[in-house]
C-alpha cells in the first residue's frame, strides 16, 4: 500500500516546465525519476509487512522502475500515464510512489473531473493490492488512507493549476497594460508630433507668403536704392526664420527628435502681426477689441493680450497668410471683439480672380479648426456673396476667453 507522504514527496517534486534551461529540466526530471523509484522501494522493504518474494519481488521491482520512468512523459500524456500507472499499483509496491505522482499531474494540467476519474482508479488499484496482500491493514483502514491520499493530491493539484492560472492571467494583464502604454505614449508622441508639423506649416507658410509679398514691393521699387537694401534686408531675415524653423520640423518628423521649436505666438502679439502684413506691404484694416487697447492697430505698440491670445493671434495669422496667397493686393479685414466670455475673431478679404502666386492645399485651415475645437471655440470658414458679382472669403472663430 503507497505511503502518503513518500506519494507528497514525489507530487511536490514535479512541476510544469517554465522557461528553465534544458539542462535544469533534465536534472529534475533525473532526481524526480530517482525520488519516485526510492520512495517504491521505502514501501517495498520498509513500509509493507507483507510483500512479494522471490521472482515476484525482482518482478515488483522492474514494474516499479520502468513506472518512475514513465513519469518522464506524464505532461505529455497525463491521461494515460495517469490510468496505466493506476494499474501498475495495484500490483507493484515499488510503484507506488510514481502512481501519486501521476495523478498530481492529472490534476496539475487537466479539468478537477478527469482528475477524479484517475484518483477512483487509484483507490480501486490500492483495494486490488489489499486482495493480494491482505495482512498489512485492515480493508477499512486500506480504504479511508487511500482515499484521504488521492483526494489530498487531486486537491493539491488543482490548486497548483488554479495558482498557475492566475500567474498567466497577471501575466497576460501586465503584458497588455505594457503595450498599452508603449501605444500610449506612441500616440502621444505622433499627436506631438503633428501638432508641431502643423504649427510649423502655418508658421512657414506666414513666413513664405510675407517673402513673396516682399519680393513683389522690390520689383516695383525702381531704382530706389535704399528702399531696395532695407527690403532686401528685411527678405533675407524672413528667409533664415523660415529656414530655420523649417530645418526644425523636418529633423523631428526625420528623427523623432523631442525638439520644441520656436513658438512664435509667445514672440508676438495681434497688433505686431499686423503691423508686420503692412509694413510687406499688404493692405489691412484692423479693429482690435483687447485689453488697454481702443480700436485700429495703428501703432506698433503691443496691447496686452486677452489670455486666449495664442489662439487668436492663430487665427489672424492664418487669415493673412491665405489673404497673402489667393487674394494678393486685396484689402483684408480683421476684426477681434468680446462678446461675453468669448473673443470673435474675422478675418474677410474680396476673393480676385487672379491665379494664386503661392500653392495652397487647405491644410492650415483643417488644423485651425481642429485646435479651435480642442479648446471648446468654434473656427468657420466661407465664401460669401456680396452681390453685384463680388464674392468675399470670411474666416471667423469664436474661442473662450478660459
Amino acid at each position: 500500500m503507497p505511503s502518503p507522504p513518500l506519494a507528497v514527496a514525489g507530487g511536490r517534486s514535479d512541476e510544469t516546465p517554465v522557461r528553465r534551461g534544458p539542462w535544469t529540466e533534465r536534472g529534475r526530471s533525473a532526481l524526480l525519476v530517482l525520488s519516485s523509484f526510492a520512495g517504491g522501494l521505502a514501501l517495498l522493504f520498509l513500509v509493507l509487512e507483507q510483500r512479494p518474494g522471490g521472482g515476484w519481488r525482482v518482478l515488483d521491482i522492474a514494474v516499479g522502475a520502468l513506472a518512475s520512468l514513465v513519469l518522464l512523459v506524464r505532461y505529455r500524456a497525463p491521461l494515460v500515464v495517469g490510468p496505466v500507472l493506476a494499474v501498475a499499483g495495484a500490483f507493484s509496491a515499488t510503484a507506488g510512489v510514481a502512481n501519486y505522482v501521476a495523478l498530481f499531474a492529472v490534476a496539475r494540467s487537466r479539468p478537477t473531473e478527469q482528475a477524479f476519474l484517475v484518483a477512483l482508479a487509484d483507490i480501486a488499484g490500492a483495494l486490488v493490492f489489499w486482495l493480494l496482500y491482505p495482512a498489512n491493514s485492515a480493508l477499512s483502514l486500506t480504504v479511508v488512507v487511500n482515499t484521504a491520499i488521492t483526494l489530498a493530491v487531486v486537491a493539491w493539484g488543482a490548486l497548483r493549476q488554479k495558482q498557475q492560472d492566475l500567474v498567466e492571467v497577471y501575466r497576460d494583464r501586465a503584458a497588455r497594460i505594457e503595450r498599452e502604454r508603449e501605444q500610449r505614449a506612441e500616440q502621444i508622441q505622433m499627436a506631438e508630433r503633428a501638432r508641431i508639423a502643423r504649427d510649423m506649416h502655418d508658421s512657414v507658410a506666414h513666413h513664405i507668403s510675407l517673402i513673396a509679398l516682399y519680393a513683389g514691393g522690390l520689383a516695383v521699387a525702381g531704382d530706389d536704392a535704399g528702399n531696395v537694401g532695407t527690403t532686401a534686408a528685411t527678405i533675407r531675415t524672413t528667409a533664415i526664420s523660415a529656414l530655420d524653423e523649417l530645418r526644425t520640423v523636418i529633423g523631428i518628423l526625420r528623427d523623432g527628435t523631442a525638439v520644441t521649436p520656436r513658438d512664435p505666438e509667445h514672440e508676438h502679439t495681434v497688433a505686431g502681426l499686423i503691423d508686420e502684413a503692412r509694413q510687406a506691404g499688404q493692405l489691412v484694416v484692423a479693429h482690435l477689441d483687447l485689453p488697454d487697447h481702443d480700436g485700429d492697430t495703428g501703432s506698433t505698440a503691443a496691447p496686452r493680450e486677452p489670455l486666449n491670445a495664442e489662439h487668436v493671434y492663430r487665427v489672424v495669422r492664418e487669415g493673412l497668410t491665405n489673404a497673402r496667397k489667393h487674394a494678393p493686393g486685396a484689402l483684408v479685414t480683421v476684426n477681434v471683439r468680446r462678446e461675453g466670455g468669448d473673443t470673435v475673431v474675422t478675418v474677410t478679404n474680396p476673393i480676385e480672380e487672379t491665379e494664386s502666386v503661392l500653392p495652397g492645399t487647405g491644410a492650415g485651415l483643417s488644423g485651425l479648426v481642429e485646435r479651435i475645437a480642442t479648446v471648446g471655440g468654434v473656427a468657420e470658414h466661407e465664401v460669401v456673396d456680396r452681390g453685384g458679382n463680388t464674392h468675399e472669403f470670411r474666416l471667423s472663430a469664436r474661442v473662450p476667453l478660459r
